[in-house]
């Protein structure tokens, strides 16, 4: 069970109405936010580790649409993706693990078809770069002026950037430059999960955030 199931149905609120129809999750770990792209008529679950890609297939076995593989957006064989003629590709919480950011999203938008779409979240603002980040194996954290950059790098267009979680904003600084924290300990993603999450994300649905922990991202490819 995903220790944070209200953040991710919180993500699928966002993700969601960006979806094509046939789509590829890079980065799918064991699966938690795979679950809510199953009623795409395609949809390409991947990861560099095999552990998590037996995972995803123990936890939805019978699903013809599924279709899953051990690589990444660095590898070769990614390339061959395009043979699944995906619109979409959907990399959540996942590009800032990987060194050559530029690379990952050029070779990402390769396989999609013309006017396809790459959405993003990633974790925002440098300042906030701390222990916890580096426990977690992330390189960089992310402004919108450096995703905007990036995009127009690798020949994408921005449709939609904006902040998400204001309230994780202080809750990442706290633990990163007064605590000096390592890791979130499960007590205070179990508290943000059930407590406020329903509060945040109603909020930030009226009203974007001018900040927050995270960007939410969607690219065009023209």
């Amino acid at each position: 069970m995903a220790l944070a199931p209200r953040y991710f149905e919180w993500q699928a609120c966002l993700v969601k109405p960006e979806l094509g129809r046939r789509v590829v999750e890079v980065g799918c770990g064991t699966g938690n936010f795979t679950g809510h792209l199953l009623d795409r008529e395609l949809l390409v679950a991947l990861d560099i580790e095999p552990a998590c890609v037996e995972r995803v297939r123990e936890r939805f076995p019978k699903r013809t649409n599924l279709h899953t593989l051990i690589t990444s957006p660095g590898e070769v064989e990614f390339a061959s993706l395009a043979r699944f003629m995906p619109d979409t590709c959907v990399c959540l919480n996942v590009l800032e693990h990987i060194e050559d950011d530029a690379a990952a999203l050029g070779n990402m938008a390769s396989i999609l078809q013309r006017d396809g779409s790459i959405i993003l979240i990633v974790p925002a603002f440098p300042a906030l770069y701390g222990p916890i980040d580096r426990n977690l194996g992330h390189f960089r954290r992310y402004t919108r002026r450096s995703i905007a950059r990036l995009a127009e790098e690798v020949g994408l267009k921005v449709r939609t950037l904006r902040f998400m979680n204001a309230v994780g904003f202080f809750a990442w600084w706290v633990n990163a430059r007064i605590f000096g924290r390592t890791r979130q300990s499960e007590a205070q993603i179990e508290f943000f999960d059930r407590r406020l999450v329903p509060l945040i994300s109603r909020a930030e649905a009226l009203l974007p955030p001018p900040f927050g922990q995270s960007l939410f991202v969607v690219l065009t490819r023209p």
